[in-house]
């Protein structure tokens, strides 16, 4: 779209003409029996969309409209809370957003004047970002993790990395949908993009995903995903413990990025567990992800494990990003982490390949320890243990009007609303991690040092030594898989985020294709404080190969499209 079409959409009122009712996706289907011939017909849905030249924009070009005068930050926070209502609210109701800022018009005002008295605050100014709700904001937006429990509860103090947003400039303009309790509630059965407070807001059952909208957008940063793919905000920010930043962005076709544990801080983030908890950027290009990533570094006292960042981490990441960057890189291919789909593989085949071409050497294969699964016992003990003292402490944060104060009481809670709550999903995954004892336990401190073992001296810090890497590769996610509140659907297979996770080093995702017009995405990860690295690799590789692609809104996987 060009300067002069972004240029006038925002003069004529993005709110207005996006606010209208929309006649539906305008999509069809229709289905026979034998072959190929009779498969469904899929329709691309964008075209039903209003208009809106903001599509893909990047962060820079964003900064250059500013600068020339062809946006301001209250015409692109209209355009994007526009969007927002055609593409989320109506049209294919992606129930992404769980809430926009009430202030958002009052603050994009204020920092137009702020920028024509004192030039940009920083390298973010006026892009809207989407929070994922389990980032304290104390702006009037409440955070709840998507749950009724913490219903109305609005933070004492921003989130350390929500208020680093803001020193940069960013405009924060709403909390994305999530699996609630970022998905550790219930591990028989759930599925990604469900919360109780989407389902109870008259959001529909599901977060959808903007490639077909019969698809998981993965968890547990389900809405950070589906809403900076289907650009309903520049970017958006997630929260990782295993997968929940890099398999959402696979699902959606964008880059996420789960960063070394201590790189960005915990304070104010409704936790998992500290020995995994990660929050990170989920943009739809590499440069923007490095971009973001810098604004939110730095030491917080809330975050005691933030002190180590200290020499590790960098104010501007972009410095790294060279389209060159694969020339001399050495990458470790960890085939354990494929095998379960040969359309998946053959992607990852196609990617090495590029990375050859590039001038990679590409060591195949190499090989972690087995017991480098998700759902392993150790990681689980420490999950358990540290769920409920982790959690107890942020409630105990919110003061003496916090909606519920414990996790006995988030339990106590559900079970008394087990019609909302508990109706579809159950709440095993809190019940044990309440039955457990204190973090000095023998069988926790155990699980802890069995766990950073296992993926750190005997994992990935032993395999990269070993072979003289730069980075090990392995394919992210498996096709998005049907979405389906009653669990029986919901496994997508694969997935390599468990070695990271549990050694808490920085993992991040690249589109690396499509199959049945859903994306893909190539993990790279590393050793700690390897981010400069993996972005410099990453960036190569996307510049290569340029897969993303905006999603079409599709009802469902176009199987047409191999």
């Amino acid at each position: 779209m060009s300067g002069m079409d972004r240029r006038d959409f925002l003069r004529t009122g993005a709110t207005a003409g996006a606010a209208a009712t929309l006649l539906g996706t305008g999509c069809s289907a229709s289905a026979g029996e034998g072959g190929k011939d009779s498969a469904p017909q899929v329709t691309d849905a964008a075209s039903s969309l209003p208009d809106f030249p903001l599509e893909e924009i990047s962060l820079d070009e964003i900064r250059e409209g500013l600068a020339s005068g062809e946006f301001t930050c209250r015409s692109l926070a209209e355009a994007y809370l526009g969007r927002i209502e055609a593409a989320d609210r109506q049209g294919p109701e992606l129930y992404a957003v769980l809430e926009t800022n009430p202030d958002a018009l009052r603050l994009a005002d204020e920092l137009d004047e702020e920028y024509r008295s004192n030039g940009p605050r920083g390298p973010l100014h006026g892009v809207p970002i989407l929070l994922k709700d389990n980032i304290d904001t104390a702006d009037g937006m409440t955070t709840t993790a998507g749950s009724t429990a913490l219903r109305g509860s609005i933070a004492p103090q921003d989130a350390f990395i929500a208020a680093r947003l803001r020193e940069a400039g960013a405009l924060l303009l709403g909390k994305a949908n999530m699996s609630e309790w970022a998905g550790w509630k219930s591990f028989e059965r759930g599925e990604s993009g469900w919360s109780g407070r989407g389902w109870d807001g008259g959001l529909g059952w599901l977060c959808k995903n903007p490639y077909a909208l019969d698809r998981t957008p993965g968890g547990s940063s389900s809405g950070s995903g589906a809403a900076a793919s289907a650009n309903l905000c520049a970017a958006a920010i997630g929260t990782e413990t295993d997968g929940s930043i890099v398999g959402p962005s696979s699902r959606n076709g964008l880059v996420g990025l789960k960063p070394t544990l201590g790189l960005m801080s915990r304070g104010g983030v409704i936790p998992i567990a500290h020995s995994q908890d990660s929050a990170g950027p989920m943009a739809r290009s590499v440069r923007d992800v490095a971009l973001m990533l810098g604004t939110m570094t730095g030491v917080d006292p809330r975050d005691p494990m933030t002190r180590a960042s200290q020499g590790n981490a960098a104010a501007d990441y972009t410095t790294v990003l060279d389209p060159d960057g694969l020339s001399g890189a050495r990458i470790g291919v960890a085939r354990g982490y494929m095998g379960f789909d040969d359309r998946v593989d053959g992607l990852l085949e196609d990617a090495l390949e590029v990375m050859r071409a590039q001038g990679a050497t590409v060591v195949d294969p190499v090989e972690l320890p087995e017991e480098l699964r998700f759902g392993n016992e150790w990681e689980m003990e420490v999950l358990y243990h540290e769920f409920k003292a982790d959690l107890n402490a942020y409630l105990a944060s919110l003061g003496p009007d916090a909606p519920i104060a414990s996790l006995e009481e988030l339990i106590a809670y559900n079970e008394a609303n087990a019609e909302l709550e508990l109706s579809l999903f159950g709440q095993e995954l809190l019940t044990r991690s309440q039955e457990r004892g204190r973090l000095t336990s023998p069988v926790y401190r155990e699980a802890l040092a069995t766990s950073h073992r296992l993926a750190r001296e005997e994992g990935i810090d032993a395999v990269m030594d070993a072979q003289e890497l730069d980075a090990l590769v392995a394919p992210t996610a498996g096709i998005p898989a049907l979405a389906d509140v009653t669990g029986a659907t919901s496994g997508t297979g694969g997935g390599c985020s468990t070695p990271s996770a549990m050694a808490g080093y920085p993992n991040m995702t690249v589109p690396m294709g499509y199959l049945f017009g859903l994306p893909v995405g190539m993990s790279l990860f590393g050793r700690a404080w390897s981010e400069g690295t993996l972005l410099r690799i990453a960036y190569a590789y996307e510049q290569a190969t340029n897969h993303r692609r905006p999603p079409r809104f599709l009802p469902t996987a176009d199987v047409r499209s191999l």
